[in-house]
């Protein structure tokens, strides 16, 4: 990896979630100047490279995993994804009954680094998520992966509901979801009114 290529990832990585490098070091809980051009050589010229504590949270920052940025260093163009409104997620057609995507109605978006894992892309529609996910945002699941307490989730109930949550409290008769945004209440849901857990892995703003 070079020095030139580890910086330029790192704009991509902001510039994915709509973010300047600065939005980016704010949002990793990092000084505002951190990723700027002009702390990316000493006064010396010599090239100051990104310690891996700031890239982990600017990672953890936008949701994204090292093999997200990996992808990014070294240009892979990743592979495409079934995409789906949140408004057709809920029609018959679209998933199977352990909740991976079917049929031919999707369309596709291309992403880097999702792996060999089965994943879709749901388009968010609503505000219950706000300020993390947005209408228009597109979040990558994974329906594959175990899902746990406090993993962002898309669950899909029977009645043909689909919702992004947070996961909260678990046990064999209910689960729990929580809304990020505090103008919505939790969500009590018995099991059998839940047809699919999925994880988000992450988000592309």
């Amino acid at each position: 990896m070079r020095h030139a290529d580890l910086w330029k990832a790192l704009d991509k990585l902001a510039a994915r979630n709509g973010l300047t490098a600065s939005g980016l070091a704010r949002a990793a809980g990092l000084d505002a100047t951190a990723f700027n051009k002009s702390k990316r050589s000493g006064p010396d010229g010599q090239p100051r490279w990104l310690s891996t504590e700031s890239l982990s949270r600017a990672l953890g920052a936008v949701g994204a995993s090292l093999d997200d940025f990996a992808a990014l260093v070294d240009g892979r163009g990743g592979r495409t994804a079934p995409l789906l409104g949140f408004a057709k997620a809920g029609n018959d057609g679209y998933f199977d009954d352990a909740g991976y995507p079917m049929g031919d109605k999707w369309d596709e978006v291309r992403f880097p680094g999702l792996g060999d894992e089965t994943v879709y892309v749901l388009e968010v529609s609503g505000d219950s998520m706000e300020p993390v996910y947005r209408p228009g945002d597109r979040i990558v699941v994974a329906p594959g992966i175990a899902a746990r307490k406090g993993d962002r989730v898309v669950a899909r109930l029977k009645n043909g509901e689909v919702i992004a949550k947070q996961l909260g409290k678990i046990n064999e008769r209910t689960v729990e979801f929580l809304s990020l945004n505090p103008d919505y209440d939790p969500r009590q849901l018995p099991r059998s009114e839940i047809a699919s857990i999925a994880k988000i892995l992450w988000a592309s703003q």
